[in-house]
């Protein structure tokens, strides 16, 4: 208790954790705020109406941080950025160039990496902004708008969307944990109020038991993900002994920390957008009356209407993405050379290739368990949703997983931060 009551003081007593924790909160304000400013021209009857019972809209409203369930300036949220970051994260896979950008050149090739990630955030944007307010204009939710006026609504849209691209990368950067979850954290949060109330007024006795289930099953699920998500297995490291002046350096033990899931959230966040953006599309283009893509978008939407083939595809991309998002981050080649220029090595394996080898062996053995846990958790509340027929609990249990998983990523990095200060 002493050690925690010290971190918390050291929080509030230090100006460089002080100032980047307020500059977190401050971010969230500005997102909140701009997330209750609708753009022109929204029924609101009809909005509501539009958005109830749609699982599809509700799950898009979790990238959006709520900006979407209101037609906020922000309605796209980060959903192009992430969905930018996605082509650019396969594109590393079959471009030798981008790879190297990426994984070899240092935070110089990353900044380049994001750059490209950032341009084309841009035209994907536009491409949401007109076909959505276009979905939106043909539904009744926004009044008959001119030419001029569409344009501007889109102009609005694709500028929120590109701010709020910014804020998530100045959080990052400035802030503590990752911007663009912190954002969705902020949304899926802010929701829970009018959540909480439409339970409290539709409270019917007879469902006790499940409503006692879901909590039952809510605290497990957050149990299960904070002990996965902070479970590691530690390689140990020996660094050689080494004479420098008369002078004895080295020969210490250390240790490697692998974690179980190396790549957190990222892979429910990919997999919800591989999945929402071709839906979105398709949405689209059937409102235009497009030749073909009626029956085309009929056939996704009742494939995605199938609970068990949704789930199914859910947990499979969840599964595929824990393992691309680990193989682009975590290279067994690069640490084997920085552990052999530091003169450390592992305990019974040599030095440079086979040190490699038997770092990829154990980093794909730990994420393939790491990547089931996460496929099974993200899939668990669609089998909640089949059983008690709730269609909130899929949208809900999806929140629930990316939110838990934010708190701890963001819990450690600042502990992290606290130690730094402590030694």
């Amino acid at each position: 208790m002493d050690v925690f009551l010290q971190k918390i003081k050291i929080i509030f007593t230090d100006a460089s954790i002080r100032n980047r924790v307020l500059f977190v909160l401050g971010a969230i304000v500005l997102f909140r705020a701009l997330a209750s400013v609708p753009i022109p021209g929204v029924d609101l009857a009809v909005l509501e109406q539009f958005f109830q019972n749609n699982e599809f809209l509700g799950l898009l409203n979790i990238f959006s941080g709520g900006g979407l369930s209101n037609l906020s300036i922000i309605m796209l949220g980060v959903g192009p950025f992430i969905t930018a970051s996605i082509i650019m994260q396969l594109m590393t896979v079959m471009s030798p160039r981008l790879k190297a950008l990426y994984s070899e050149e240092g935070e110089t090739g990353r900044a380049r990496f994001t750059q490209y990630s950032r341009l084309l955030t841009l035209p994907l944007a536009i491409l949401q902004a007109f076909g959505f307010l276009s979905l939106l204009q043909n539904q009744g939710v926004i009044g008959g708008l001119d030419t001029f006026a569409f344009i501007i609504n889109v102009i609005i849209v694709v500028a929120g969307s590109m701010l709020l691209m910014w804020v998530g990368e100045l959080v990052t950067e400035y802030g503590i944990g990752n911007g663009v979850s912190i954002i969705i954290f902020a949304g899926i949060v802010a929701a829970l109020p009018s959540t909480f109330s439409q339970l409290v007024f539709s409270f019917d006795q007879s469902q006790i038991p499940l409503y006692l289930g879901f909590v039952v099953a809510t605290i497990a699920i957050v149990y299960a993900v904070v002990v996965m998500t902070q479970a590691e297995r530690q390689v140990p490291i020996t660094y050689a002994k080494q004479v420098r002046g008369g002078q004895t350096y080295g020969g210490t033990t250390s240790y490697l920390p692998l974690r179980l899931n190396q790549s957190g959230v990222i892979p429910i966040i990919f997999a919800l957008s591989v999945i929402l953006f071709p839906q979105m599309i398709l949405n689209i283009l059937a409102t235009f009356n497009v030749q073909g893509v009626a029956g085309l978008s009929e056939k996704v939407l009742a494939f995605f209407n199938n609970q068990t083939l949704y789930a199914l595809v859910y947990f499979v991309l969840v599964f595929l993405f824990t393992f691309f998002y680990t193989a682009v981050t975590f290279d067994p080649d690069a640490i084997s050379k920085n552990l052999q220029r530091n003169g450390a090595f592992i305990p019974g394996t040599r030095p440079g290739g086979h040190t490699a080898e038997f770092l990829g062996k154990l980093i794909t053995r730990l994420t393939l368990v790491g990547a089931l846990f996460l496929g099974a958790v993200a899939v668990l509340p669609f089998a909640m949703q089949s059983v008690t027929g709730v269609s909130a609990l899929a949208i809900g249990g999806t929140a629930l997983l990316i939110a838990v998983s934010v708190v701890v990523d963001l819990v450690r990095r600042l502990d992290s931060q606290v130690s730094l200060r402590q030694y």
